[in-house]
């Protein structure tokens, strides 16, 4: 089930992706971050009122309050530095040093939630992040050290932004794993979405102005968003957060055959390459997960 949680989640995201990218022309990169969080609270909302008819909610701790804020800050806190990575070394590098994050993850999730990680575990990891290093096309001759690191730090808050979820998720009495995920979905949007309000009221207004005059477009950002975290907590709430991330590496094939590259452009061998270790460290994930 987690393996179809995700690669639902992957889908959706990629569509999520294209739909945001469509409106940064529109509303600037910020505005089309904060829609992600803002539109999707109403349609993560919804879908738990619909749940909590049939099953009660289990009650918020202040555990459950600090782990969902951790994860909710920490990706935040993760997205404004992949932006400083990819203004200061360009998509290419700034996407290799993202996909890193399962790494990381995976030693986070040895020490916050004390999950076992193991050799044929790390294995997989290590292959499937390698070939989406490859896959990247990342020239890093030019690489500054000052971006490769806050680009490395963006993929560990990544990282820990997941294990915020998954520990909030975890600190939940009772529910099965659609409910607990539903959620911790709304709590962790309410936050981010206030965060997102008040810093572009004090900071930027103009950017709040554009975000409601292109409320058509923001709605179907938000509801793509909303549906593809849903799906990402249900898999946190199914396994590691490391496992799951993994396997959400496959995203990278998903773009690229949503951009046609592959077929109007071709591939390099080093991209073949890539998407052959991708493919054969998320099959050997599965296998030992």
């Amino acid at each position: 089930m987690w393996v179809l949680a995700t690669l639902i989640a992957a889908a959706a995201q990629t569509g999520r992706n294209a739909a945001q990218a469509g409106l940064t022309g529109e509303i600037g990169t910020i505005g089309a971050t904060a829609v992600r969080f803002i539109f999707g609270l109403p349609f993560a909302a919804l879908f738990l009122a619909v749940m909590a008819i049939e099953s009660p909610l289990p009650a918020l701790s202040v555990a459950t309050l600090l782990w969902t804020a951790l994860g909710a800050g920490s990706q935040i806190a993760a997205t404004a530095f992949m932006l400083v990575t990819m203004k200061g070394q360009g998509f290419g590098v700034a996407t290799a040093l993202m996909k890193t994050e399962p790494v990381t993850l995976a030693i986070f999730g040895v020490l916050f939630l004390s999950e076992p990680l193991g050799l044929p575990r790390l294995a997989a990891i290590l292959l499937a992040t390698f070939g989406v290093v490859l896959m990247s096309g990342a020239t890093w001759s030019r690489a500054r050290a000052a971006s490769v690191g806050i680009g490395i730090a963006a993929g560990a808050l990544f990282g820990l932004s997941a294990i915020g979820f998954r520990g909030a998720i975890l600190s939940l009495p009772f529910g099965d794993p659609v409910l607990r995920a539903s959620l911790i979905l709304v709590v962790a949007l309410a936050m981010q979405s206030a965060a997102m309000l008040i810093w572009l009221g004090l900071r930027d207004p103009g950017v709040l102005r554009a975000i409601i005059t292109h409320w058509r477009s923001s709605l179907a950002a938000g509801a793509l968003g909303a549906f593809a975290s849903l799906f990402w907590f249900i898999g946190f709430a199914l396994t590691s957060a490391a496992n799951v991330r993994t396997l959400a590496l496959i995203e990278v094939v998903f773009a690229q055959i949503l951009s046609a590259r592959l077929f109007r452009e071709g591939a390099s061998l080093r991209q073949l390459t890539g998407m052959a270790l991708l493919i054969a460290g998320v099959a050997l994930l599965i296998r030992v997960a």
